[in-house]
C-alpha cells in the first residue's frame, strides 16, 4: 500500500481509490463468505428499515433525528436506526427463527480510527438456541475471515491474534479482579442493585479516578475502558462475558446468579467486535430498564428517544431466542490489516467530524 493511504485528498481520487480497492475487495470477498455461512445453516437474510420512531433506549447511544411529514402536511419526529435489533425481534415475534442481516446503521457523535457515524452492522438470531452457540458462530465467523483472506493473524495497533484460537472466555467480574483487584460482584444484590459508594472504595484504592459526581454505571465504564479493554484479545479473541445486569439492558438475567445478565462481547486485538445477548422477553421488565436508561440518559446529556411501544407489544410474544451484533467493519480491518474503518467502506461520509 502507498503513502496514499494518509493523504487528505478525497476517498473518490484516482490514486487514493487504488491503494484502498485491495481492502475493499476483500470486504466483498469477506461478505460474500459470511452470507454463504449463514446460508448453509438455514438462515433466511433479512432487511428492515432504516427509519424508525425510537432508535434504541441505551443511555450512551446517540442517534441521528429526522421529521416525517404526512400527505396531510403534520410532522412526526423519527430517526436514523442504531442497529437493526427491533425490526429483526419483531420478525422473530412474527415466526421466524433463524435470521441473519446486513444493515447500514447510524450513531452520532462518533468518528475515529474505529467509528464512523454511519456503519455496517451483521447481525444473527437463533430462536431456542442459547448464547453459547453465538459464541461458537463467533469464533466460526472469525476464522471464516481469515480463511478468506489466506492470513493466518489479524493485527490491529501493534497487537495481533490467532483468529484461529479458541476464544478465552472471560467474566466481567474476573476481569475486574485480575486487571483492578475489584471485587464487582460485592457492590451488586440479589436483585442487580448496585453499591455506588462500595464500588467508589474500591476504584479510590486501585489508583482509578472517581470524581463526586459519578454514578455506578460511570465507575464501571471507566474500569472497562481504563484496565480491562486495553488487556483483552491478544495472542487469542476474548469473549467477555456475564455483564452487570445493569449493564445490560436487553440481556435475560443469568439463571445462575441474578446479578449478571447473558450478555458477552467479543475482542480481538484490544478491539470490540461484537455484542450479544441471551434475549430479555419480558415487555414488562424491558420497559422498566428503557425507562432507567433514558432517565439517566435525560441526566447526562439532557434528552432521552422514544420508546418504540410496537416493539414491546412484539416482545410479549417471541419466543425464546439469541442474538448478537457484530461490527462487520471492524472484522474487515482486522482481517484485511487496514488501520483505519474508512479504509474500508466504499464510501466514506465525507465533510462530516473528518
Amino acid at each position: 500500500m502507498g503513502s496514499n493511504l494518509h493523504t487528505t485528498s478525497a476517498w473518490w481520487t484516482p490514486d487514493v481509490h487504488q491503494d484502498r480497492r485491495p481492502f475493499l475487495l476483500g470486504r466483498n470477498a469477506i461478505q460474500a463468505a459470511i452470507r454463504r455461512f449463514f446460508a448453509d445453516d438455514d438462515f433466511l437474510e433479512v432487511d428492515t428499515a432504516t427509519l424508525q420512531i425510537s432508535p434504541g433506549n441505551e443511555a450512551h447511544l446517540h442517534a441521528f433525528a429526522t421529521t416525517g411529514i404526512t400527505t396531510s402536511g403534520e410532522h412526526a419526529p423519527l430517526y436514523l436506526h442504531t442497529s437493526p435489533e427491533f425490526a429483526c425481534k419483531k420478525l422473530l415475534a412474527a415466526g421466524e427463527r433463524r435470521i441473519s442481516c446486513f444493515a447500514h446503521v447510524y450513531r452520532n457523535r462518533e468518528r475515529g480510527p474505529l467509528h464512523h457515524p454511519e456503519f455496517t452492522m451483521l447481525e444473527w438470531y437463533r430462536v431456542g438456541e442459547t448464547y453459547e452457540t453465538l459464541m461458537r458462530d463467533s469464533a466460526d465467523l472469525l476464522a471464516l475471515a481469515a480463511e478468506t483472506m489466506k492470513t493466518t493473524s489479524f493485527t490491529y495497533g501493534g497487537h495481533s491474534v490467532d483468529p484461529f484460537l479458541e476464544p478465552e472466555r472471560l467474566s466481567v467480574a474476573e476481569a475486574f479482579q485480575r486487571y483492578g483487584s475489584i471485587d464487582l460482584l460485592a457492590t451488586i444484590d440479589k436483585n442487580g442493585e448496585t453499591d455506588r459508594d462500595h464500588l467508589a472504595r474500591q476504584l479510590n484504592k486501585a489508583g482509578i479516578r472517581v470524581a463526586s459526581d459519578d454514578s455506578w454505571a460511570d465507575m464501571f465504564s471507566r474500569v472497562i475502558v481504563e484496565r480491562v479493554e486495553p488487556k483483552l484479545g491478544f495472542g487469542r479473541a476474548t469473549i467477555l462475558d456475564e455483564y452487570p445486569t445493569s449493564e445490560a439492558a436487553l440481556a435475560r438475567r443469568s439463571p445462575g446468579d441474578g446479578r449478571v445478565a447473558e450478555r458477552f462481547e467479543l475482542y480481538a486485538c484490544g478491539v470490540e467486535l461484537a455484542n450479544a445477548f441471551g434475549e430479555l422477553t419480558d415487555a414488562a421488565e424491558q420497559r422498566r430498564r428503557f425507562e432507567i436508561e433514558m432517565t439517566e440518559k435525560q441526566r447526562v446529556y439532557g434528552e432521552t428517544y422514544p420508546i418504540d411501544n410496537d416493539f414491546l407489544a412484539a416482545l410479549a410474544v417471541m419466543p425464546a431466542a439469541s442474538g448478537i451484533a457484530l461490527g462487520f467493519d471492524r472484522l474487515v480491518m482486522l482481517a484485511t490489516g487496514a488501520p483505519r474503518i474508512d479504509l474500508v467502506m466504499w464510501a466514506p461520509v465525507a465533510g462530516y467530524g473528518s
